[in-house]
């Protein structure tokens, strides 16, 4: 028989991957996969500490804006502490859920940063015009055509989809200045500029309070018998999926899946390059 286990319980969350970005088999990170496992996390212990892991490239704002106030209610309706431990990244939206933090802690080597707001896509002009493809599209609306991948840019739709990005932005800023204000010592334009660091610069700049990681820091506040219980999430996925009704394993829900995995999956590759990984 096992010893019986006593100590001091942190509850652990842990949000990794893209944000936001669901298929059927790769459920990303949204409030909807993630509440029921916050809502049990902060009733585990009588602790006042809360354990958050993040290792996620960003991805929706909406979804991170979302999780980041439900994490702040809770944490004031329960009266705990939230601790944020980054791990390869906490970059963009990843950025945002760790502000969320009352301390925020990193690898030396963790990615951080990227506080800014991005769109991208393709244009396939040329390439319709080679095949001899003819585009019809008919709307009701003025601009409900606008940034069409088969249409050549227009000036205005350009205006229009930077003005949404920099109103993004600015809410993230304001997150931010709201968050870390105290601590932040570098320039806005530094700050806010998009870029990303190392731990050990984003420390400089009061991005983060420390390096450390969960064990070590936990054991710090609440001594050496401490445990770290991981609240798993929900998981979403497949099966949930096909338990929809209507749904089956049928051929075209099969092949459905498969070309919205490889889309996602391409989508998520391509948020993990731009820091390297």
């Amino acid at each position: 028989m096992w010893p019986f286990k006593s100590g001091p319980v942190v509850p652990v969350l842990r949000f990794n991957g893209p944000i936001g970005m669901a298929t059927p088999l790769r459920p990303g990170i949204s409030l909807a996969t993630t509440v029921e496992a916050m809502h049990r996390a902060f009733k585990l212990s009588k602790l006042p500490s809360m354990a958050v892991i993040i290792n996620s490239p960003g991805g929706s704002p909406v979804q991170s804006s979302l999780i980041f106030k439900r994490l702040r209610q809770l944490a004031k309706e329960n009266k705990k502490k939230i601790y944020v431990f980054c791990e390869d990244v906490a970059a963009s939206g990843g950025y945002y859920l760790a502000v969320s933090g009352d301390e925020i802690y990193a690898d030396a080597c963790s990615i951080v940063g990227s506080i800014g707001a991005i769109s991208g896509g393709f244009g396939f002009v040329e390439a319709i015009d080679k095949l001899g493809v003819e585009r019809r599209i008919y709307t009701s609306g003025t601009a409900k055509s606008q940034l069409d991948a088969f249409k050549p840019e227009k000036p205005e739709d350009i205006a229009r989809i930077t003005a949404i990005l920099e109103d993004i932005h600015d809410t993230f800023i304001g997150v931010v200045k709201e968050r870390r204000s105290e601590k932040i010592s570098a320039p806005d334009s530094e700050v806010f500029s998009g870029a990303f660091w190392t731990a050990p610069r984003a420390q400089e700049m009061g991005l983060i309070d420390g390096i450390s990681d969960v064990r070590t820091k936990m054991q710090e506040l609440h001594g050496p018998k401490v445990r770290l219980r991981a609240v798993p999430m929900s998981r979403g996925g497949l099966l949930s999926w096909l338990r929809r009704p209507g749904m089956s394993l049928g051929a075209s829900a099969a092949d459905v899946s498969l070309a919205d995995d490889i889309l996602s999956t391409a989508e998520a590759r391509a948020l993990w390059s731009r820091y390297g990984l």
